[in-house]
């Protein structure tokens, strides 16, 4: 499947026992450990967490503007790198989706994930959310890991991950996501960084703890 990326990252995309490395450019999953400390803040500054809500409700609108009631296509935009999940009825709807999200203000790059056929039954959608609500709460029950360092999405069994991680927070939410019930297929939309790197995101007084 294309994707319309702007600079160089990672998209891992996981179907059954099989790891797949596609080209992408993105953030990374899950919460950490620094120092002993367990890191439950957001890794986007509060002003991207902002553009990231904006872009989110005007690409969302600008695309239902534009296809109407003939797709069902969701917006999900983290760290400014946004990614359309659903339905839409042909490939040139599929082209004009990504086209107007690129459009949207502060949107760094778009990972296209829209399928080619008719939209989903509210039983598959309802569904899908069972499985979001699976992965979140695994991830919450993971020790070593923070579920609000992640957004979950899942599309027809799919399920998406992005968020800003280390290879190791990375690689944790992957052995997790994929013994959870109901995954059939895992893609990592993720922005990797080092550990120097959480740990000068991490809050001056909880490294002190």
């Amino acid at each position: 499947m294309k994707k319309t990326l702007q600079r160089a990252g990672l998209i891992l995309v996981l179907a059954g026992s099989t790891l797949t490395t596609l080209t992408g450019c993105f953030p990374l999953v899950a919460g950490g450990v620094v120092t002993g400390v367990l890191v439950a803040a957001d890794r986007r500054t509060p002003g991207t967490v902002a553009e990231d809500q904006g872009i989110e409700v005007k690409a969302a609108n600008r695309i239902q503007d534009n296809l109407g009631e003939r797709a069902h296509v969701n917006v999900t935009s983290y760290n400014r790198q946004v990614l359309l999940t659903g339905e839409v009825p042909s490939a040139q709807d599929k082209q004009l989706a990504e086209k107007v999200a690129s459009g949207v203000e502060n949107v760094r790059n778009i990972v296209n994930e829209l399928a080619i056929m008719g939209n989903s039954t509210l039983t598959q959608r309802s569904s899908d959310s069972l499985v979001t609500g699976r992965v979140k709460a695994a991830l919450i029950d993971a020790q070593d890991l923070f579920a609000n360092s992640f957004k979950v999405v899942t599309e027809h069994g799919t399920t998406y991950i992005m968020g800003r991680v280390t290879q190791r927070e990375a690689d944790r939410a992957t052995a997790i996501i994929r013994g959870t019930d109901g995954v059939q297929r895992l893609v990592r939309v993720l922005e990797i960084i080092s550990e120097d790197e959480l740990a000068r995101i991490v809050p001056a007084q909880a490294q002190a703890k």
